[in-house]
């Protein structure tokens, strides 16, 4: 970041954000990366990183975060092995780190592939490493101590070695207690000294026990002697430990030949690991802020709706609208002190900035905001004693270095214009400031207590005002920015209202001038009038959202209505095809039996009453289609329509408006209101909306069933047949009866009572259930059902 929007972006505050979105970060390089942050000062640039941004958020709310725990930087490592330095344990450890978060990465975005991201171009540099991974964890097991399996060599020399150590260690306690040498022993212990076995030794007695002294205690009462029985095991020890140093560092030499040979794809995937971190800690920084992407460009234009400051505490904070570079180029603030100007252009500079570096921003969805190749800011107050420079001579300076830089491409931003100095000047100097600036073309917010500068704003083309507006009965400012009214110093209303005399206040009055006056009168007519304006705004939307929740919940219904009628119909056409596939096999199994009766069977019953029972099997079905696949959408609600007789109980008539067919269950009452039944529900409806099915008369249920065509509406559903009494053929054209009844109803399964008698009718009833393509299985009855009086039968 250059030194000069250095300056600016701190007066902006930009570096206190971005030490917020560096404590999102896992990994060391990812919150210095957050922390050095330049924003883009080109289009293409800034739409990448908020593309990135908004699929990491995107990714965020659906699958959670990626871990990035154990994220080290281990450039300076990899590079030493490339070039065949020997690393340590400590190092393999965090390259292990390293590729461990790597493979828990891959395998993240593994698990939500299907989903498209911008952020694949890191995913995809990943390159796991698995075998190397468990090599060095399989092997080191903390930064100071390598596990026995690290080798079959360094497993053997440890075994050799606590081998050895054993040994010596029941040798040493069996002399400790010896009868012999014990009274010479301080304590009877056997401990380290210089990587060696000893035994404490009273420093009179040293000379009685044969060995070497290797220790002294502080007080001198105690001398540390190996005796010469343990000398050659104790060389034998050392000289193994000796061969495990050498096994350890060959295999750190081979694990860091190993890593040096794999630094290349290690450090690029490392460094896409970071850039993912700095990017996923975007988006939960943004979920912090319930912050959403801008809608950026390149054209000037700044819209921020429902904007917040994100230093702000969310509690406190008061959320505000802001335009600037679409109907005007320059923004006048003024209003009372403490009333939110200064943070105000604050907002405007440092979500310009956070958009530019790839951030969403506290504001409310589609907000507009500008890609600048400048953010210029004179914010604070820049007075230095050893530069022996004023409050005023501070902003001027900056001021002049504002304007030398500034250009069509910036956004300038000043914090109390011309103050400081003598008002007039002060005021002439801020209006010239302001005019140089729009004829440069910048965008500029500035803040003001000049009524010259309202006048200025409100008689120059492209530039605005705006007022940060205050309460005054409450003598609180409400911090909302409202553009297009100056804002009014209110002084004379907060002194009245703090209890000064009003003769002094009403001679202040006096004293200003009548120009003055007549613009102050001005302003607060425009007040008035924005305050009329926004209750009469609030009273058309609420009218305009009732008007739109009206027109929604017709659509639903109308939407709902015709979903009814069109599922209706398809279920009558579903029922028609199920009726004429069940007459085309009942005919065709009939015809089969003629047929094969004919030709091989010439003694079994006569053909011509198989024929009759096809003929009136296959007329019963088609009859039954009439019935069910007559087009309800035939009937027009809007015809003129009159019923041919008064409706009564169990006539068939069709819902018109929704083609619905019903079964009437009482007659019309006083209001024109039928109650009909349409399958299991009963509903009222109006007269005008029923259409009768049966034009020429009442056709009663029993008649419907003598002619063998019966009403879905009107079928009873039977789960028992009785058969007793009946000759076998009467039997055998009932069940036939029955289980067409059963298949036009969706009957699964049914109980058929025959008797045991003489078992002829048992025997015939289980025959042509043997043998009907329609049943799925018989079965006699248990005890409980009948018996072998009964048979159950299952339908497919």
């Amino acid at each position: 970041m250059p030194e000069t929007m250095n300056r600016h972006c701190k007066a902006l505050e930009l570096d206190k954000v971005l030490r917020r979105l560096a404590d999102f970060a896992s990994s060391a390089q990812a919150k210095q990366a957050a922390l050095g942050l330049e924003p883009c000062t080109d289009l293409p640039a800034a739409r990448a990183l908020a593309g990135q941004t908004c699929d990491a958020h995107m990714l965020l709310a659906r699958f959670g975060g990626p871990s990035f725990g154990g994220l080290i930087d281990v450039s300076n490592a990899l590079m030493r092995a490339e070039a065949g330095s020997v690393l340590s344990m400590r190092e393999l450890l965090d390259v292990a780190g390293v590729l461990r978060v790597i493979r828990g990465l891959s395998q993240w975005r593994a698990g939500n592939k299907g989903v498209e991201s911008v952020l694949d171009l890191y995913f995809g540099a990943l390159a796991p490493n698995k075998y190397l991974e468990d090599r060095i964890t399989l092997a080191i097991l903390s930064e100071d101590e390598m596990a026995d399996h690290a080798s079959p060599a360094l497993a053997d020399i440890r075994r050799k070695i606590r081998v050895n150590e054993s040994k010596i260690r029941e040798q040493l306690e069996r002399f400790a207690r010896s009868q012999n040498y014990s009274k010479f022993l301080q304590e009877h212990i056997v401990t380290m000294r210089n990587d060696r076995f000893v035994i404490p030794v009273k420093n009179e007695y040293r000379n009685e026990i044969p060995g070497l002294v290797h220790d002294t205690s502080s007080s001198g009462a105690t001398v540390f002697i190996e005796p010469m029985p343990v000398v050659e095991a104790n060389n034998e020890i050392r000289m193994l430990k000796g061969h495990e140093r050498e096994e350890i560092e060959r295999i750190l030499s081979e694990l860091s030949a190993e890593a040096g040979q794999n630094a290349e794809s290690l450090l690029s995937g490392y460094e896409c690991a970071v850039e993912l971190d700095l990017i996923f800690a975007k988006a939960q920084f943004a979920y912090s802020m319930k912050a959403s992407p801008p809608e950026l460009n390149d054209k000037g234009e700044l819209n921020l709706r429902a904007a917040r400051h994100p230093l702000i505490d969310p509690k406190n904070v008061v959320p505000v609208d802001i335009r600037l570079g679409e109907d005007f180029d320059i923004l006048v603030i003024t209003g009372p002190n403490t009333g939110g100007k200064t943070v105000s252009i604050k907002t405007i500079g440092l979500l310009t900035l956070m958009a530019a570096c790839g951030l969403m921003i506290p504001a409310g969805d589609r907000s507009k905001v500008p890609v600048f190749g400048k953010v210029l800011a004179d914010i604070g107050d820049e007075q230095s004693i050893e530069q022996s420079l004023s409050t005023f001579s501070g902003h001027i300076t900056n001021i002049i270095a504002i304007l030398a830089a500034a250009d069509e491409n910036s956004l300038v931003l000043i914090d109390e214009l011309g103050a400081g100095t003598d008002p007039v000047e002060g005021a002439a100097l801020a209006t010239a400031i302001l005019e140089t600036l729009q004829a440069k073309g910048a965008k500029a917010a500035a803040t003001t207590h000049y009524a010259e500068l309202k006048a200025f704003a409100l008689q120059t083309p492209r530039v605005e005002n705006g007022c940060c507006e205050f309460n005054v009965d409450t003598l609180r400012p409400t911090y909302r920015l409202l553009t297009g009214i100056p804002g009014r110093s209110n002084a004379f209303a907060i002194s009245e209202r703090l209890g000064m005399d009003k003769q002094v206040v009403e001679r202040a009055r006096e004293l200003v001038s009548a120009e003055n006056s007549r613009f102050e009168a001005v302003v607060g007519s425009l007040e008035e009038s924005r305050l009329q304006t926004e209750i009469e705004r609030g009273r058309a939307a609420e009218l305009s959202a009732k008007a739109d929740r009206s027109m929604l919940e017709a659509q639903r219904l109308r939407e709902e209505s015709a979903s009814i009628r069109e599922r209706e119909i398809e279920e009558a056409k579903k029922q028609a095809a199920k009726i004429i596939q069940f007459a085309k096999r009942e005919a065709a199994a009939l015809l089969h039996e003629i047929e094969k009766l004919r030709k091989e069977m010439p003694g079994a019953r006569d053909p011509g009453e198989l024929a009759r029972r096809a003929r009136a099997a296959l007329k019963k079905s088609v009859e039954a289609l009439e019935d069910v696949s007559e087009t309800p959408g035939g009937y027009d609600a809007d015809e003129d329509y009159r019923l041919p007789r008064p409706l009564e109980a169990g006539d068939s008539v069709v819902i018109a408006d929704i083609g619905t067919r019903a079964k009437v269950v009482s007659p019309a009452d006083r209001d024109g209101n039928v109650e009909v039944q349409t399958g299991s529900a009963k509903t009222r409806v109006k007269l005008t909306r029923l259409r009768l099915v049966e034009t020429g008369g009442k056709q009663t249920a029993a008649a419907a069933k003598a002619s063998g065509v019966e009403s879905r509406l009107g079928m009873e559903v039977a789960t028992r047949l009785d058969l007793r009494g009946m000759t076998v053929d009467d039997c055998l054209i009932e069940l036939d009866r029955f289980i067409d009844h059963g298949l036009r109803t969706g009957l699964h399964e049914f109980v058929i009572v025959h008797g045991k008698g003489t078992g002829a009718l048992r025997a015939a009833v289980r025959d042509y259930l043997k043998k009907s393509p329609y049943v799925k299985s018989h079965r006699p009855g248990v005890f409980g059902e009948g018996e072998d009086g009964v048979s159950v039968v299952e339908l497919k």
